[in-house]
This record gives structure tokens, sequence and C-alpha cells, in this order.
């Protein structure tokens, strides 16, 4: 089974990498085409959608993985099936009351950025581009049920292949649409920005289309199972959804938590600062935090992400046959092989902020401050998303509510204060400061609840944080060294010094994880055998 979380997040990572990247690449050209003040009308459609999406959609996948992988395992393939069924048609119905719900609140939820004349755009701005980009939820309910069934059977490789196809479709109707918008027809670039979030529907219709190949190819295999299964009469509709309406309120706030915190921001940043004199460069640096750079921090967050996805069904496995050793094992692998990936990523971002957001975006240094300020939270991200996913994995919903609300509730209460102090760096630190305590709380609850003890895991932590002092200190002086020959003044420079830097840092790391055997202890076999060719790692 632990082959089978590594196999799993492996796949789930490998395409929210590319997922995510191809969604960091597109903004470069879109950020030319038009331009640094139109990109935040972007951002402005996406917040309140990414919400709906999340309510409408995220608990589905994971609370069906979850449900169809505890059935599977005790035999009964028909139930699952049984689910499926039925939950396509509700599926569709949330689709539509969503879209219904945010094409009709998008002129409130105008009205509640607007809060000064001097901003950049207008009420009917925003109403228009959120109206736009609604028409998505109609077709991803339907895509996401189809996701979670098959990971309930173990197979990844259908999200990850489905995920990246979307991606890259919608990257393409949204560049193709937006260049021949505005270098074409000679179009605004506010319409190029609405039809690149009515881009979202075309990438999700061809998601479905993956997915439906997908069914195709593993339908004799399931079918062969479900002949060998019990009925599934014994167990009622009714109490198939009793039990995954139990689910779906804690994965949902999982998937909705990020989305809220930005929401938040969206809703309260522009009229604080407007209320201490900043208002003509509110619109600017909203985007700089909500869009241009929180693409960025998010990246890191993929490794979490992948196996957050991936635990969900091997956790329910042991918890549901009573295997405490097995659980374990599972946790010990998460937590080291994430913060091993994660920190120096990290590490790097803030260490070459300068350089990275002026190589994807325009030479800024409000926009490296926000970067090298806001970067850290992607660790509390990763762990926020993985400590959720081991206590949805051993049932303990309510925990998941109560942390998720908790950290909320002090982003709330603390927001406008600390804008009105320290401007974009206050929302980051209220950001912070509500992941620290929901992370807090939910690590005290997996600690107490599964009695789950690991001074491995602390002694690998800190050699990490180790090697990552000697990486950051290798990096800057190489940094250093080369703003003393010439300081980078184009995008190819930049990513030139990026490319060196982070080069160095990734050589330093991974020579100093080798050779300790760090590597590969966390990897496994294949980067053992590798080594002992090499003779890199210790006698």
């Amino acid at each position: 089974m632990g082959s089978n979380l590594l196999k799993g997040t492996a796949i789930l990572t490998i395409g929210l990498f590319l997922s995510k990247a191809l969604g960091l690449i597109y903004v470069i050209p879109f950020y030319s085409i038009v331009g640094d003040k139109n990109i935040a009308l972007y951002q402005y459609a996406y917040i309140p959608y990414n919400i709906a999406l999340s309510i409408a959609i995220s608990g589905a996948p994971l609370a069906i993985s979850k449900f169809v992988s505890k059935y599977n395992a005790l035999g009964d393939y028909a139930t699952g099936r049984k689910l499926l069924k039925s939950s396509v048609g509700i599926m569709a119905v949330t689709g539509v009351l969503s879209f219904l719900a945010l094409y009709f609140m998008a002129e409130p939820i105008a009205h509640l950025v607007i809060k000064d004349d001097e901003q950049v755009f207008t009420i009917q701005d925003i109403t228009s581009v959120i109206r736009w980009v609604s028409y998505a939820l109609l077709a991803v309910p339907i895509m996401s049920v189809m996701r979670g069934f098959l990971q309930g059977y173990q197979k990844f490789e259908p999200t990850s292949v489905s995920q990246l196809v979307e991606q890259i479709v919608r990257i393409a109707v949204v560049l193709i649409g937006a260049y021949l918008v505005v270098d074409v027809f000679g179009g605004s670039p506010k319409t190029a920005v609405k039809f690149a979030v009515f881009a979202a529907f075309v990438g999700a219709i061809a998601s479905l289309g993956v997915l439906g190949l997908y069914w195709r190819k593993y339908s004799p295999e399931m079918n062969r199972l479900l002949e060998s299964s019990p009925p599934a009469g014994e167990l009622p509709v009714s109490a198939i959804y009793k039990e995954i309406i139990k689910y779906i309120l804690p994965f949902v706030l999982v998937g909705v938590i990020n989305p809220l915190y930005q929401f938040v921001d969206m809703i309260t940043f522009n009229g604080t600062m407007s209320s201490i004199g900043l208002a003509s460069v509110t619109d600017t640096y909203l985007t700089m935090l909500n869009f241009l750079t929180h693409k960025v921090v998010m990246i890191p967050v993929m490794v979490a992400t992948g196996f957050s996805m991936a635990i969900i069904p091997v956790i329910t496995d042991y918890y549901s046959k009573g295997d405490q050793k097995g659980i374990t094992r599972s946790l010990d692998q998460t937590y080291q092989i994430m913060l091993f990936v994660t920190i120096p990523m990290v590490v790097g971002l803030m260490a070459l902020s300068g350089e990275t957001y002026q190589f994807l975006y325009s030479k800024s240094s409000m926009g490296a401050s926000v970067l090298e300020h806001y970067a850290p939270a992607a660790i509390l991200f990763g762990m926020y998303t993985v400590t959720a996913a081991i206590m949805q994995g051993i049932d303990r919903h309510k925990w998941i509510v109560f942390t998720s609300l908790l950290g909320l509730l002090f982003k709330m209460i603390l927001n406008i204060p600390l804008i009105r102090l320290f401007e974009v760096n206050g929302a980051i630190a209220a950001t912070i400061i509500g992941y620290t305590i929901a992370v807090g709380v939910n690590l005290y609850v997996i600690r107490r609840e599964m009695n789950y003890k690991s001074h491995i895991v602390i002694r690998r932590i800190i050699l990490i944080l180790a090697f990552n002092a000697v990486m950051l200190a290798a990096v800057l002086l190489v940094r250093t060294g080369l703003y003393a020959i010439h300081v980078p003044s184009g995008k190819l420079q930049a990513l030139l010094y990026v490319l060196i830097c982070s080069g160095v840092g990734a050589a330093v790391y991974g020579f100093l994880s080798l050779r300790s055997g760090l590597a590969q202890k966390l990897l496994g076999s294949r980067i053992t055998r590798i080594t002992n060719k090499l003779k890199m790692g210790r006698s």
C-alpha cells in the first residue's frame, strides 16, 4: 500500500506540476497582451469563481473517492457504482444552481470591490467578467464525479491527465482569443479578458472528453469486479448520501478555504487602502498579491495537493482495517517527503524573488517584495491541505470544520487592522496567522486521536532545514557575485540569473541530501541504486 501512496502521489503531483506550471507560464504572454492594469480584471473574476467552483465540486471528488475506496476495501463494488449513477444527475443540478447563483451575484460582488472613483475599473467591468466565467460551472461538477470515482479505484492517471488537458485547452483559448481580440481585430483588452475567463468552460468540456476515454479503458476491469460484488440494494440511496454529506462539508471547506482567504482580501483590501490614501494603487497591489504572486506561491503547494489526493483512499483503507502501523508509516512518509520538496522551493523563491518577478512579469521592487514575504505561506498551505486530508481519512470531519473556520475567523478579524499598519504585508501576515492556527490545531488533533508520535520526523525536518540554510547561503553568494558583474535589466537576463542561482541551489541541496542518505531514505530504492552506482551514499 505504501507503493500505492507513492505511485498515486507521483502521478497526481506530476499532473499538478505541469498544470500549475502552464497556469503560471501563460500569464507571461497574457500579461503582455492585455497590460498590467487589465490583468487585475482577470483576477477579480477568478476569485468568486473559485469559491463557487469549490462549493459546487471540491467536496465531490475526494468524498466520492473516500466512499468508493471504503466499500471497495470491503469487496462491495456495487455500492460505489450505485453512488455514481445517482450522483451524476445531482451534480449536474448543482452545476446549474451554482452557475445561476454566481451569475446573479456578480453585481453585488462588484459593489463590494469598487470602493473609490480612483480605482481602475467600474462596477460594470467586474460584473461582466464574473458572469462570463460563471458558465464553466455548468460542466465542471459532472467531471468531478468521474474523477472521484476513478480515484476510489486507485486510478489516479485520469485525474492527472484530464487536469492537464483542461489546462492546455483553456490556455490555448485564452491566448489565441486575447491575441485575436487585441492584436488582430483591434478590440479592447477588457473584451479580451472576458473572452479569456470564458475559456474555463471550454477547458472543462475538453477534460470531460478525456475522462470519457479513460472510462472506456477501465470499464472492463471495473465491470469484472462489479460481477463479484454482493448486491448494493442492502444500502439505500438515502443512507449513501447521508454518509457522503457527512464527508462533503469538510472536503468543501478544504477546497474553498484558500479562495475564501483571497475573497476576504478582495472585499477588504481596496476599502482599507483607500482609507489610508492609497486608492490609486490598490488594484495593482491587490493583483500582485491575489493573482500574480499567488500563482507562483501555489507551485510548491502542488506536492501537498498530490499527497492529499492520494493519501485519503490509502489512509481510509488502513483505517477501515485497523492497521495502525500502516497509518503511521503513511504519515511519516507524507510529512517528510512533502517538506523535503516544498521547503527548498520556498527558500529559493524568497532568495530570488526579484529576478523571478522580473522574468515572469516586469521589474518591480513592490512585486518582488510581495513575492518574498508571501512565499513562506506556501509551506502552511501545503501543511493545511495534508493535515486536513489525514483527518478526513480517519473520519475527524468536525475538527476540520472547526479548524478551517477558526483560521478564517482570525484572518477576517486581523486583515483590516494589519493592512492599515503594513499595507500588503498586513494582508499576508493575517493569512499566515490564520493558517498557522489551523495547521497547529490539526497537528494536535492528529497526534491525540491517532496517538501519533514520530521523533524521526522531527529529526529529519531539522536536517532538511540545515541543508536549506547551506543551500540559501550558496544561492545568495552566487547571486551577489552575478550582481557585482551586471545587474539584470531584461526578462532574459533575469531568467538566466534564476537558472544559474537555482541550479547551484539544487546541486548543493541534492548533494547534501544524497551524501547524507536522506534522499535515499525518503525517495526509495531507485534513488539508492543510482547513488550506489555513483558512490554518493553514505557507506
